[in-house]
């Protein structure tokens, strides 16, 4: 099986959005690949964080992961963090990574502007790190969404730069794998769902909590009473209902919509019985993992074994290739 890799920080409770745009996808993923899913608290780190709570966060993180569908059997999950290959690889990669590359991440200026008092190396170099996180397994593929595909290609351009420097073809340039999952706007309808933005559905959240955040969620701005008529095509609830309604639910929603025969409230009493359908399997099985920390951990360390096996493999051959095994 070819492998793939894939990271995500331990920011807090994952939403629905991160389900839908990622997750759902990453779930079908192990059956194909030789997944490796990594929790990166390194990562987390470059931006002023609680280090008290940081265990928590990896721990829900990682109970998350398997309450929707992960299979340790299947995919290796374990805490970057606890495989020392990754950051040893990064340095190396520094030394060949063009300060022009970096310059050109988007997301570096975007950090930079909301943490402008705490703009550091580590903000500005994750990208050298993020290439190790998948050149230390050789990995082929990484799923992403199309924000994301300018890391891919700063990373394939690290790679080709250290077998050009080396002349070698030591390090594969992985591909990016397109998500096939829908993007999800939060609940303001003017942005993708974000914790940061308070425009999100939790996937730790019950049928009454959907239901009160949905009662906010942004409609067609047109109605305003339940007698108006509408434009299915701009409200953003529709545009979730494509995502979670059947057709024919789609079509009732639609045409009453147009004809104000149906309101608002109705439709999003429609979206939250089959969000929740989504969600209650998820909350209920991450409420049973909550009881046993140390199922949690075992797992994470199982997997750092196996990922720390596969990565020392890899740099062994760095090594080699630098002149550094004697």
């Amino acid at each position: 099986m070819k492998r793939l890799f894939s990271g995500a920080q331990p920011t807090g409770t994952l939403h629905l959005g991160n389900y839908i745009g990622a997750i759902k996808n990453w779930v079908e993923l192990q059956n194909k690949y030789d997944c490796i899913f990594s929790i990166v608290d390194l990562h987390a780190i470059t931006i002023e964080y609680n280090q008290k709570s940081m265990r928590e966060k990896i721990l829900d993180l990682a109970k998350t992961y398997i309450a929707c569908g992960i299979e340790p059997d299947k995919a290796k999950l374990f805490i970057q963090s606890q495989v020392k290959q990754h950051t040893e690889l990064m340095w190396i990669l520094s030394t060949v990574t063009p300060l022009g590359e970096l310059n050109r991440m988007t997301q570096f200026k975007d950090k930079a502007k909301q943490h402008s008092h705490n703009i550091n190396l580590g903000l500005y170099s994750y990208p050298v790190l993020q290439a190790a996180d998948i050149l230390v397994y050789k990995a082929e593929f990484v799923p992403v969404g199309e924000d994301q595909i300018q890391h891919i290609e700063i990373t394939r351009e690290i790679a080709r730069k250290f077998n050009f420097r080396f002349n070698t073809d030591y390090l594969p340039e992985p591909k990016e794998l397109l998500s096939k999952g829908a993007r999800l706007m939060g609940l303001d309808g003017d942005s993708k769902m974000s914790k940061s933005k308070n425009n999100f559905i939790g996937l730790d959240e019950d049928e009454k909590s959907i239901m009160n955040k949905l009662r906010g969620a942004k409609t067609d701005p047109a109605r305003i009473k339940r007698t108006d008529s509408g434009n299915p095509k701009i409200c953003n609830m529709f545009a979730w209902h494509k995502i979670f309604s059947s057709e024919e639910e789609q079509n009732k929603c639609s045409d009453g919509c147009k004809t104000a025969q149906i309101g608002c409230v109705d439709c999003k009493k429609i979206l939250c019985a089959n969000i929740n359908k989504i969600i209650e399997p998820i909350r209920l099985k991450k409420q049973e993992l909550d009881k046993d920390n140390d199922y949690i951990i075992d797992i994470l360390k199982n997997g750092a074994v196996k990922c720390s096996n596969i990565a020392e493999e890899t740099m062994i051959g760095v090594r080699d290739i630098l002149g550094f095994n004697i």
